[in-house]
């Protein structure tokens, strides 16, 4: 099969589902109840073993494989990241209403900037192999700083991207509906704008450890491309359903983090003990599935410090 056809293919089915998102499925702008956020979770990742399926075969084992465990890093890696989105959308108020609007362009841009990280971060590891010691030991790094330095705080006004926007363009002050610009006597930048600035900064820099991570299961740059993307499609729905269950993920950056340096040290040791894809995904699976239940089963019913401080101003806010 061509593999131009291929990429084509691919692409018009993630926009036609993103049509369909925006278009269809969420013309008005609303927050999905618990039920239907965990309702379009399942769709996404039935929608992600289907192509696994697809992939299996067509291609065989070994791609289908390289895909679900390059999907399951990708996933697992969002949903913590999603609660820091939690943390921007309370710093700055955001209503219910529109988050699923701005995390909707947000996508768009990750699709946008991870396309490019992954074209890159191939080509840079087939023509430099030695790179692959250091993003090992990026991964194994940022691991151990999750693991033992727990990065809840979010200060968005010390974002440089922002600053520099700001001094660009001027903002209002307050929202104006589902809008991202306004004109009045020249042309302003509305508050959910800044939010998404805020949050495509935010990817950027969570990027640096997502695409070093599926870069050490495969170097197929399709299978890099197709997991994370269809991991990012499915994270406005994932965002709805773990901003509900937070107590249940209570530790899932200590299985993060655990699978950022399993999949580090997995990089460093790759040319003299090399990790089979089995192998890896089994081990990845097995340290999320252990942190969800630790998570579920260590649930205490009242706790003194509640994890995300409540929203309403600069100050209570990470």
């Amino acid at each position: 099969m061509n593999t131009a056809l291929i990429w084509i293919g691919f692409n018009l089915l993630v926009a036609a589902l993103l049509a369909l998102d925006l278009g269809v499925l969420h013309r008005r702008a609303r927050a999905p109840g618990l039920g239907q956020a965990l309702a379009g979770s399942a769709l996404w990742v039935m929608l992600a073993a289907s192509f696994a399926v697809v992939l299996y075969a067509w291609q065989g084992r070994p791609p289908a494989l390289e895909f679900c465990t390059g999907y399951v890093i990708e996933l697992s890696l969002s949903a913590d990241n999603l609660f820091i989105f939690l943390l921007v959308f309370r710093y700055f108020r955001l209503p219910e209403t529109e988050q699923y609007r701005v995390l909707f362009w947000g996508i768009i841009g990750a699709i946008i900037m991870r396309a490019g990280f992954i074209f890159a971060g191939v080509g840079l590891l087939r023509r430099f192999h030695w790179l692959i010691y250091v993003f090992g030991l990026l991964l194994v790094y940022s691991g151990v700083r999750l693991l033992f330095g727990r990065a809840t705080q979010v200060d968005p006004e010390s974002n440089l991207a922002l600053r520099i926007f700001r001094r660009i363009m001027p903002v209002s002050s307050d929202l104006e509906g589902s809008r991202f610009l306004v004109r009045r006597e020249r042309l302003y930048a509305t508050p959910l704008l800044v939010v998404l600035v805020v949050i495509e900064t935010t990817d950027l820099i969570f990027a640096i450890d997502s695409i070093p991570a599926v870069l050490a299961i495969t170097l197929n740059t399709f299978i890099v491309y197709s997991s994370n993307i269809l991991a990012i499609l499915g994270l406005r729905s994932l965002f709805f359903a773990l901003s509900s269950l937070m107590d249940v993920f209570e530790y899932l950056h200590y299985g993060i983090s655990c699978v950022l340096v399993f999949v580090g040290t997995k990089m460093l040791l790759s040319r003299r003990y090399p990790v089979g894809t089995e192998l890896s995904l089994a081990v990845i699976g097995g340290i999320l599935l252990i942190t969800m239940l630790a998570s579920a089963l260590h649930r205490e019913p009242q706790r003194s410090t509640p994890r995300f401080p409540p929203g309403g101003s600069g100050n209570d806010a990470p």
